[in-house]
Parts: structure tokens; sequence; C-alpha cells
């Protein structure tokens, strides 16, 4: 009993983030970015992937071929994600964390794409979802704070669906 207790725990701990493999879905479809720039954007980063391993990472769960993105992967993309829109700053190298949560995931999106809370409102709002500027900036915020929201998945995944929106009526 205590061994199938110890399991239900660990599989909670495995689903307390939005998979990388979404994640990374996700991100390529809102930006229409092909496989072919997304192993470039690895390479910003300093992280050496091929084309196939894309491919991997890109399938759904239940495809055969299918490979998880590990935590350094995902950061690195991120990272890379990050340079390719705002560019790279001179004598920084960017730290590919080994471990990420949505904060993290959310936060490297948010610079990225350089919003501001008031931009993330409004993405937001693009796909009916209410939310305040306290909601936003408590995620955001140090997890020693008293304040610091930890971010749901759905939370994170709406985000990411009103970028999709946002983005996809940006373009022609």
């Amino acid at each position: 009993m205590l061994n199938i207790l110890i399991f239900f725990v660990f599989l909670l701990q495995i689903r307390t983030m939005l998979s990388n493999n979404s994640v990374l879905r996700r991100l390529r479809y809102a930006f229409d970015i092909k496989d072919s720039d997304v192993v470039k954007i690895f390479d910003l980063a300093g992280v050496k992937v091929d084309e196939e391993r894309v491919i991997a990472w890109l399938k759904k769960e239940e495809d055969s071929g299918f490979e998880f993105i590990e935590d350094r992967y995902l950061a690195a993309f991120l990272n890379g994600f990050i340079i390719l829109k705002r560019g790279k700053k001179e004598g920084v190298e960017p730290v590919n964390e080994e471990k990420l949560n949505n904060n993290i995931v959310f936060r490297k999106i948010k610079i990225a794409l350089k919003l501001k809370v008031e931009d993330i409102i409004d993405i937001f709002k693009a796909v009916d979802f209410k939310v305040s500027k306290h909601e936003i900036t408590a995620i955001f915020r140090n997890p020693k704070q008293n304040q610091y929201r930890e971010c749901q998945n759905q939370f994170l995944r709406t985000f990411l669906q009103g970028i999709t929106k946002v983005n996809k009526n940006l373009q022609p």
C-alpha cells in the first residue's frame, strides 16, 4: 500500500508542470517555427541538437518515436528564443537551467516577447480569460516572498493559447 502511495506522489510531482514537449509544440505553432529553425534556436543558446531529435520532441506522447524533452533542453530552447527575439547580450552567456517550473517558463517567454503586465492581460483577454495585474506580478516574484504564486498548468496553457491567437491574428 505504501508503494502505491509513493507511486502516486511521484506521478503528481511529474505533472506539476505543463509538459516541456507541450510548451515546445505550442511555441513552435504560435510562431510558425520550422523544425530546422528550432535547431538554430537551440544553437543560439549553445546547445547542439539535430532535426531528428527535434521531430521526436514535437511528437505527441502516444506517437511512436516520441521523446520527452528534459528541462535543460527546454531551458536552452527558451534562452535561444530570447536571443532570437531580443538579440544576444554582450559578454553574457545564457545559463540553461537544469530544473524548470511553470514560473520560469512563463518568465522566459515574457522576456523573449518583451511583454509588460498590460500586454499579458491583453493576451489573456484574447482567449476570454480574466486576470488581474496582481495575479500576474505574483507569478514573477521571488518564491521566498509571501505574495509569490505558483503558475498552474492551466494558467500557462491559457497564456500559450492567447499568444497563439494574438500572433496568428497578426499574420496575413
